[in-house]
């Protein structure tokens, strides 16, 4: 009998065997299934030990073995037990209650055919061996996150010299699991195209929560991403909480409770790195800056045409106060976001008619006649700025309009690369002999309908002249997708973010010439999709065969389907409003 519409598409997936995203470097299969039982099932560190590497053991046990029925409520009870509502007794019988209720399933699980029940035709599986060189538990641009991995029975086999290597076989691990009951034999030597794998978000425009924040790192750790770029602030909002100037956040911050603490700023660092995520903030300079300033007498003072007092402008960078300031504030920084020594300067769009217009900076021009135009005066400033990070031991990173600028920068600047022709800038950047980040064609806050995930998917970030040889030195670190926030906030940042980053985050980890079968990509891509929610993350459809988004002559790629649908689709909380 032809199976036809959906029946179709679900026999598809139903042949289809668990794949990995982002694609491992190279991949052995033996053909055989192996069984696995949660109550046998145990994870043991043959090697060197560590808090990161016991939090990943944990966190991959609940993604393969964890329960999936009433997670929702489980989460419920376990928050009301640590805030002390619940009596621990009470949450150990409602937790029973709920772990026996019928139809408990646990881990994800793919599609199955009738009669595909009796899978495992390879033997058991006991457990997994996880064997990590180095205790070392900070995360730099050097980190080896290599790792080889191999499901075979009795024990699966995971080697790393570092614990992120680890944390990314364990990832690779359990995606590979169905249904905590099997896996699929293989064979995986894996390590990543690039070593700085970004993704960037806005709470200047929108604030958010941190457990927003905590959900898109997770989503991050699974898509194999190592750098969370937080662009905290800007002119329109300055919601981290300075203790060197507490006034930044009192007059910048959109209400008095949407504030990131130094305590916020350090849980958030601590949960980045515990996932291999490393967290660089960005904190604009001298332009975008206006809300949290005001009061600290470092803005420039515009005049209008006829000499009159107008709007404030870009930081004033002729004043000494601006520069004490701007050192204070940074020693601060490196202090809440220890380890991480990196800083995102900013640099990008500063106008010059607000500095034009101000007789005292125009009469400061005339008396240093060595700067001779605007673009000198910036250049100056963040000469100065990058002079100070760096006798404080920090690094940094500047947008590229610096570069663009002429500015003699300094040699271990990393410049990100996010206008239009990034093909002619990467090449000058590296040609100069700068790290360079390709941010321009990743901007993933712009949406189109129908499948957008392509066109990200097909862009050789290498594509330039010299392109290659910049990233076999390193000058070519990486990309990063670019997450803007003027309409993005809690309601929707999961949802634009995910699956489609995970086409950037393959990009930027998987050897280019094997990920260029689209079809190949949407079947995988899809059934991470499957995982992510499985995961408590809601991702948005890649698209559904049929519609112009997917196979339709119309759409700009025909990839042939997988449906778009998956075993267990999302189901939100929803709570209406009533009376307890």
């Amino acid at each position: 009998m032809k199976l036809t519409g959906a029946l179709a598409a679900l026999a598809t997936m139903a042949s289809a065997k668990l794949t990995v995203v982002p694609l491992p470097q190279s991949q052995l299969d033996d053909g055989k299934t192996y069984s696995l039982s949660a109550s046998e099932f145990d994870f043991a560190s043959t090697g060197a030990n560590s808090d990161f590497l016991t939090q990943a053991l944990d966190r991959a046990t609940a993604v393969m073995f964890g329960p999936r029925m009433h997670a929702n409520e489980l989460h419920s009870l376990r928050s009301l037990l640590a805030q002390g509502f619940l009596p621990e007794e009470e949450f150990d019988i409602l937790v029973a209650k709920l772990l026996s209720a019928p139809n408990q399933s646990i881990g994800f699980e793919w599609y199955k055919e009738a009669g595909d029940l009796e899978l495992a035709d390879g033997g058991a599986i006991t457990g997994c061996d996880v064997s990590v060189t180095s205790d070392e538990q900070i995360k730099t641009l050097d980190t080896d996150e290599s790792y080889k991995l191999t499901i075979l029975p009795p024990r699966i086999q995971i080697t790393a010299q570092t614990v992120f290597g680890a944390m990314y076989g364990l990832e690779t691990l359990s995606q590979l699991v169905d249904a905590g009951t099997s896996v699929d034999g293989t064979q995986i030597a894996d390590s990543p195209r690039f070593q700085f794998r970004a993704t960037m978000i806005d709470t200047s425009r929108h604030w958010l929560e941190l457990k927003f924040i905590k959900q898109h790192i997770d989503a991050m750790a699974y898509s194999k991403f190592n750098v969370l770029h937080w662009h905290l602030v800007d002119s329109i909002s300055f919601p981290f909480q300075s203790t060197s100037y507490p006034k930044m956040s009192i007059d910048g911050a959109y209400l008095p409770n949407e504030i990131y603490t130094h305590d916020d700023v350090k849980e958030i660092v601590q949960y980045g790195l515990a996932r291999g995520v490393r967290t660089i903030p960005e904190f604009d300079t001298p332009g975008h800056v206006y809300r949290g300033w005001e009061s600290l007498g470092v803005l420039t003072q515009c005049y209008d045409a006829d000499g009159n007092e107008a709007d404030t402008g870009p930081l004033d960078p002729t004043l000494d106060l601006t520069y004490e300031v701007l050192s204070n504030f940074y020693e601060e920084v490196k202090e809440v976001f220890a380890p991480e020594t990196f800083v995102h300067v900013g640099g990008d769009e500063v106008p010059d008619d607000c500095w034009s217009s101000n007789p005292e900076i125009t009469k400061w021009m005339e008396d240093h006649p060595e700067v001779e135009d605007f673009a000198g005066l910036e250049t100056q400033f963040e000469q100065k700025l990058l002079t100070d990070l760096k006798s404080k031991g920090m690094s940094y990173m500047i947008w590229q309009e610096i570069f663009d600028n002429g500015a003699d920068i300094l040699d271990d600047t990393v410049i990100d690369v996010w206008k239009g022709g990034w093909e002619e800038e990467m090449a000058n950047v590296t040609a100069a002999g700068y790290h360079a980040v390709l941010s321009a064609p990743f901007y993933l806050n712009y949406i189109n309908y129908g499948m957008d995930w392509v066109s990200y998917y097909q862009t050789e970030p290498a594509n330039f002249t010299g392109g290659e040889a910049a990233e076999e030195s390193g000058l070519f670190a990486g990309i990063e997708a670019c997450f803007w926030s003027e309409f993005i906030d809690a309601t929707n940042l999961a949802q634009r973010a995910w699956p489609r980053a995970s086409a950037v985050a393959e990009r930027a980890w998987s050897v280019a010439e094997d990920t260029t079968d689209l079809v190949d990509a949407q079947e995988r891509l899809n059934q991470f999709r499957c995982k992510l929610m499985d995961r408590g993350i809601p991702a948005e459809p890649i698209g559904i065969c049929g519609n112009e988004g997917c196979n339709s002559d119309k759409s700009n790629v025909a990839v042939p389907g997988y449906g778009g649908f998956c075993p267990r689709e999302w189901s939100a909380d929803y709570v209406p409003p009533m009376m307890y």
